[in-house]
């Protein structure tokens, strides 16, 4: 019966401190930490280790339920697999105890609200993207390989394969062709 933490948050740039405190001050023996986004549970190699190694009648430890999942069907597939094995839940910050009754009917809201809130920074993102777009002002990513066109041209001079010009340019392989079809194109 170990306590095991799961730490997640979305992006490279973001920091786990304060959540792997939260999971270390609880007593967790194990935590799984990862960088990756929560609207899906694919690629979350951690998460896929952590469940893994979670046996029954341990309780797997999270600071929020948005931590696990950000959708509504993905957190009640997690809870219901964690159930069936007979390994609880406990997040942190909303007090939630999926061995009671209470916890998983309160987990259940707070799912459905999770969901809504990611749904809503969407439309909210989409709207703020659209603005900007009837503006001028947004112009989208600049495509960062057609930017080095010139120093592909000159290392393909060189005689150098097309990985070795991605790896030295720092884009992918992929990008290289692309831009020099684009050359091809304008020719």
């Amino acid at each position: 019966m170990a306590l095991v933490g799961y730490v997640r948050v979305s992006s490279l740039d973001q920091d786990t401190t304060t959540q792997l405190e939260r999971v270390t001050a609880a007593h967790c023996k194990k935590i799984f930490t990862e960088k990756e986004s929560g609207t899906s549970t694919k690629h979350r190699n951690a998460l896929t280790d952590c469940l893994d190694y979670l046996r029954e009648g341990d309780t797997l430890v999270i600071t929020k339920i948005d931590r696990l999942a950000r959708s509504a069907r993905d957190l009640h597939n997690l809870v219901h697999d964690l159930e069936q094995r007979h390994i609880g839940l406990l997040v942190l910050d909303q007090s939630i105890d999926t061995s009671t009754p209470h916890g998983r009917a309160f987990l259940g809201m707070l799912a459905t609200f999770a969901e809504f809130e990611t749904n809503i920074r969407k439309e909210r993102q989409l709207e703020g993207i659209a603005a900007a777009k009837a503006k001028g002002k947004y112009t989208g990513r600049k495509p960062t390989a057609q930017a080095k066109k010139a120093e592909i041209l000159v290392l393909l001079a060189q005689g150098l394969t097309k990985p070795v010009i991605a790896e030295q340019v720092g884009i992918s392989v992929a990008s290289v062709y692309n831009v020099l079809n684009r050359i091809k194109k304008d020719l």
